[in-house]
């Protein structure tokens, strides 16, 4: 493709880029459609879990793996409440036994893993655990990885790539570099709006799913005094949490105590216990 091609297709790309965020309506940069960020996502969660459970250090610990995934079940159809689509989404969680990380995540799609070192660092309540399991899904439903994906693709892989991804096929080098803009996407810090969108989002699954709100100031309060230890706080890197953040969560909590008193069912949305698999043709 001759370069002044490509400027002409990457220029209709980029114009076309701009999209408004579920739930919110922020507008974000998009290059890659969720469903190409769910396709490469599945194939970046084998990647990076396989060599950990070759390791004997995933889902070790069943009673520490029965809480994660029970805490889940719940806040998973609050979700789905939020975008009925996803219900068909791959929802899973793994937990990684880790204790010098402090950090958990949730991938386009609904794969999620929580590290044990918010355990061990944090010594949480189901509430508190709560808050960082739906604060990550809200990330998930938020689009937000798709989002860091196409800014981490526009900035990786050039105009060139970005053409081909914006034609109704795209060839092997592509679809490679979009699984690792995925695997790297869990890891790159959000934006600001990002983490607000996620904070609103989250303290929200978790009442209406019948956690305590109030856990997300607390939460926030125990990571704040943990980032200040020697452990590796990769959470506290990708989701800053200043005084200003707690407070916007405290402001949130009288709307939020509705939905966390209501004395409604609280539905389940059970997960199934499945081997780490690559997709078809992987």
């Amino acid at each position: 493709m001759r370069s002044s091609a490509v400027l002409a297709v990457t220029a209709a790309v980029l114009l076309s880029a701009c999209q408004s965020a579920p739930v919110t309506g922020r507008s974000q940069f998009m290059i890659v459609p969720e469903s190409t960020a769910i396709a490469s996502s599945a194939t970046a969660y084998v990647e990076m879990l396989s060599p950990i459970q070759q390791q004997g250090k995933l889902d070790n610990d069943p009673a520490v793996t029965r809480r994660i995934v029970e805490i889940t079940e719940r806040l998973i159809p609050p979700a789905i409440k939020y975008r009925p689509e996803t219900a068909q989404w791959a929802w899973s969680v793994k937990v990684i036994d880790d204790p010098k990380t402090v950090n958990a995540w949730c991938m386009a799609g609904g794969r999620m893993a929580f590290y044990t070192g918010l355990i061990v660092a944090l010594k949480p309540t189901d509430d508190e655990i709560a808050q960082v399991m739906g604060h990550e899904i809200a990330h998930a439903l938020a689009k937000h990885q798709a989002e860091k994906m196409s800014t981490a693709m526009a900035t990786q892989i050039g105009a060139q790539a970005i053409g081909v991804l914006a034609g109704p096929r795209y060839g092997g080098l592509a679809a490679q570099a979009a699984v690792g803009a995925a695997a790297v996407a869990v890891t790159l810090p959000n934006s600001r709006g990002a983490e607000s969108e996620a904070d609103r989002i989250g303290i929200e699954l978790a009442a209406r799913a019948g956690y305590d709100p109030k856990a997300a100031v607390t939460l926030w309060q125990k990571m704040a005094k943990a980032s200040g230890g020697g452990g590796k706080s990769d959470f506290m890197s990708t989701h800053p949490s200043p005084e200003k953040r707690q407070q916007a969560l405290a402001d949130l909590i009288p709307q939020m105590m509705p939905f966390y008193l209501d004395k409604s069912p609280r539905p389940v949305f059970k997960l199934k216990s499945e081997p780490l698999v690559a997709p078809s043709g992987k």
